[in-house]
């Protein structure tokens, strides 16, 4: 009896942690353009973002009946100052604190606004003048949100390009376009003194664009290559998102603010686009959607970030019919504007969790041995890399164990971390060998391979 009553607990626990996980993710936000004439009113938004486990979102401007809207629901929300603000903004203090007391004031703290991003790639406008009004218009809203005792809760920034980076291959290499360096140094001191974050938009689909090899294609979706090693610090990267992520890292850090964190404003892939454009299609929009999604879950960071995962908001919660340019500019879409999905994106917190027995079994006297999942021999490190992510990926699996501290993280390998990850998955699901597949890269072993303080959970075949 004491064993099943040792199962009972161990199983409420584990169904409490597998609840609290599809809940949501705190790293996972999107992004909600308006340039559309189809889109659906904004409760029925709120409504569908309540059934995602995305967390925040962020707006271009400050609609009041979307803020309104997401009242309540506890979804972090990114609100924006335009372009077209900045001059007035920069110039008149009293202007800010009116675009306070209009957008802010009147909705929270229920409306739980967090940043306000002032502009939109401001530094990439090409309008000097405009650029030069950008930290005076960042600063007089600073002191408006101060004013009305809101300094701290709610953080000013602004959304930068990649293209602010003159460098960015090998990822140590980042660093900054130096014409715009006197400007970037004044914005990152107001960011490092107020705690504000660098939110930038790094897209691995433009970077395909620009190198449409098949390998590229692979190591941009996430998917098993051959990895890219950087020649500065002799780290591989199995991903591009990482790498232009790391980039932006190091150039922060050559100029001395180690301490400003980054946030992904924008990243996503198309999944349509005109016949001449090389890239969109629907299995490459969820590949990359859902290997993102799966390498954030995973809390493996970025080799210059470890353990960690960055804010990360994709692109875009639906379409935007209005917009110019070509096809894939309208086709990034998660959601339809019926609220149907595009395709399966892994968001749904009713798709998430593994099953688990309702009730605990009494094992049987006749239960087999025990077995682990184990990888095959000469699995390249980027397929084991791929089978890590995807593992740690999954709601209820904690893999905390091989974080930094955990009792499993040395040997520091990926050999090792994967070999955790996949049997931990194999054994929170029904145990059935078709589990244990991972493109025929793992099999079923009798041989426990736990060591010193690392267990591995075990079951029976």
């Amino acid at each position: 009896m004491a064993t099943v009553r040792y199962t009972s607990a161990f199983f409420v626990i584990f169904l409490l942690h597998v609840a609290q996980l599809a809940k949501s993710d705190p790293f996972i936000g999107v992004n909600y353009g308006q340039v559309a004439d189809n889109l659906p009113p904004p409760d029925a938004t709120a409504k569908l973002l309540q059934s995602t486990s995305i967390e925040k979102v962020r707006l271009y401007g400050a609609d009041p009946a979307i803020i309104k809207a997401l009242a309540n629901t506890g979804i972090g929300i990114v609100i924006g100052a335009s372009n077209g603000d900045i001059p007035a903004m920069a110039s008149d203090p009293n202007f800010a604190k009116n675009w306070i007391n209009s957008n802010v004031i009147p909705f929270y703290p229920a409306s739980k606004i967090n940043l306000i991003s002032v502009g939109n790639e401001v530094l990439l406008s090409g309008d000097r003048n405009l650029m030069g009004q950008l930290l005076p218009a960042m600063q007089n809203l600073q002191n408006a949100l101060n004013s009305a005792s809101l300094g701290g809760k709610i953080k000013v920034s602004t959304v930068h390009s990649m293209a602010v980076l003159r460098q960015s291959e090998p990822p140590s290499s980042g660093s900054f376009d130096p014409n715009f360096a006197d400007l970037l140094k004044g914005l990152l001191e107001f960011n490092n003194a107020n705690g504000s974050p660098f939110p930038v938009n790094p897209y691995p689909y433009f970077a395909y664009q620009s190198d449409p090899r098949p390998e590229t294609l692979a190591f941009c979706l996430f998917q098993p290559n051959s990895g890219r090693v950087d020649s500065g610090t002799n780290i591989k990267y199995t991903n591009m998102f990482d790498a232009q992520v790391d980039a932006v890292r190091a150039a922060l850090n050559s100029m001395g603010f180690k301490g400003v964190e980054i946030v992904v404003a924008e990243t996503g892939w198309p999944y349509k686009g005109d016949a001449n454009e090389v890239g969109p299609s629907m299995d490459n929009a969820k590949a990359y959607t859902n290997n993102l999604i799966a390498h954030l879950r995973s809390m493996a960071g970025t080799p210059l970030m470890p353990g960690k995962s960055v804010d990360t908001y994709l692109f875009a919660l639906y379409d935007e019919d209005l917009k110019p340019g070509p096809a894939s500019e309208r086709s990034f879409g998660l959601f339809k504007p019926d609220l149907t999905i595009t395709y399966d994106n892994g968001l749904s917190k009713t798709t998430q969790a593994p099953s688990t027995p309702k009730t605990p079994v009494t094992p049987s006297p006749n239960a087999k041995k025990p077995a682990w999942c184990l990888p095959k021999g000469g699995v390249s490190d980027a397929q084991l890399q791929a089978n890590l992510d995807y593992a740690c990926g999954q709601q209820g699996i904690d893999c905390s164990p091989i974080q930094p501290g955990g009792a499993c993280f040395e040997p520091n390998t990926v050999a090792s971390h994967a070999a955790y990850a996949m049997n931990l998955l194999y054994q929170s699901s029904a145990k059935d060998p078709s589990n244990c597949d991972f493109s025929q890269t793992a099999t079923i072993s009798s041989n426990n391979p736990s060591y010193n303080a690392c267990n591995y959970p075990s079951g029976s075949t």
